[in-house]
């Protein structure tokens, strides 16, 4: 973990792609976990290398784990299944999911986005100062993604505190070992039955409601299904947004220039900015997958059957080779292809084009109404290899626009 705080972290992956671009790593042993040390695994660093596993599927397996340690198999059904399967059944859970994002519930969805981000600079905008994570980034996709769920408002807290414990692994404030993660995400599974069986018995105009209903040739979501994938949506819906518009707001402050070319015509600036903050936060560093049943060569590098492949976004959003100056912040990149949403193939994000109307109309809200609001202290960043994360960070404005 102390290697993502350190400031020289982008040199080092500079450094491997140049060098090493397929490279091999030790395991450490995971506080918490008593599999012991893992058997290590290779590193693909560079743009091209990482899309290519992306998009091979059959030979970059994901049902054996996406994290970099291997975890017991039941921990499997609580964080995340549906990132930890393979096609067919991988392909078979996604059409399922698919009848809650219908496009009347995306429609229903974008509206909230609106009235939500303008509630959430209402309640901060007579103060002048505030921490612009929990009140303003972390606020707008923890509101929208109960508001889909159709979890009571009365419960917003006790989600965004079992999230920030789920990928808060690692880090002293959340609980350092790896079982207050799991303890955190059954809690959330759990509360996932009791909401799919009132949903089933009272239904609603929510995305709960559809995804408990839906079937796909004859198969619907068990409880055990349904759970997973309730907590992964709350847990990646919620914290990867957060930190890309948090990550945003400090490259904003950071790169006066941009942050006017954006207010001066923000609508046409809008479409390349968004990206842009993507690409230069990366919230998720990686992924794993694991080699299928043969030898594949990548990179000049044999990597046998049964090795773990780590796909680290990070590095490919800045590969020299791939992107124009990759260490500018520019608000107008093109082309932007970036990684920030995974490699495609069939893992590709499902709540990409939620995550970008989000960060656009959250900084449509605070560039016009508090065009001058900018960070004033040292962000305190979240001790992961997994999540690029900032816990808190203090913005100031000034009052005369409001």
């Amino acid at each position: 973990m102390s290697l993502w705080e350190r400031d020289d972290w982008p040199g080092m992956f500079a450094a491997l792609r140049q060098e090493r671009p397929v490279s091999w790593h030790t395991e450490p042993e995971i506080p918490g976990l008593t599999l012991g040390p893992g058997p290590g695994f290779w590193s693909l660093v560079c743009y091209d290398d990482i899309v290519h596993a992306s998009r091979h599927p059959e030979i970059f397996l994901s049902g054996r784990g996406t994290n970099i340690p291997d975890f017991p198999p039941e921990v499997y059904e609580f964080l995340g299944s549906m990132i930890n399967m393979d096609p067919p059944r991988h392909t078979q859970f996604r059409l399922i999911v698919n009848r809650g994002f219908t496009p009347r519930q995306v429609g229903l969805i974008e509206q909230s986005v609106h009235e939500r981000a303008r509630a959430i600079v209402d309640a901060v905008a007579d103060k002048g100062t505030c921490d612009f994570v929990s009140e303003i980034a972390a606020a707008l996709p923890l509101q929208i993604i109960c508001d889909m769920m159709g979890i009571p408002e009365s419960d917003y807290r006790w989600v965004f505190e079992k999230t920030n414990v789920v990928l808060g692994a690692g880090d002293p404030e959340y609980g350092e070992e790896i079982t207050a993660a799991f303890l955190a995400a059954q809690e959330l599974w759990q509360y996932a039955q009791q909401l799919r069986a009132d949903r089933l018995e009272h239904p609603r105009d929510d995305i709960t409601t559809a995804i408990s209903q839906a079937e796909v040739e004859g198969h619907s979501l068990t409880p055990e299904e349904f759970g997973s994938f309730f907590v992964l949506l709350v847990v990646a819906g919620n914290e990867t947004t957060r930190n890309a518009i948090s990550h945003g707001m400090l490259a904003l402050t950071d790169n006066q220039g941009e942050r006017r070319r954006w207010l001066d015509d923000f609508d046409a600036v809008a479409p390349t900015a968004v990206e842009e903050i993507i690409r230069w936060s990366t919230p998720v560093i990686h992924f794993r997958r694991t080699c299928a049943g043969q030898d594949v060569e990548l990179g000049g590098q044999r990597i046998e059957a049964g090795q773990k492949v780590v796909l680290w976004y990070n590095s490919a959003n800045r590969d020299e080779g791939y992107f124009d100056d990759p260490y500018r912040f520019d608000v107008t990149r093109e082309p932007n292809e970036h990684l920030g949403f995974g490699g495609g193939g069939p893992h590709f994000c499902l709540g990409a084009h939620l995550a970008r109307r989000e960060i656009k109309v959250m900084f449509e809200e605070l560039l016009r109404r508090l065009p001058d609001i900018e960070v004033s202290g040292e962000p305190e960043l979240l001790r992961s290899n997994f999540i690029h994360g900032i816990k808190r960070m203090p913005v100031t404005w000034s009052l005369r626009h409001n």
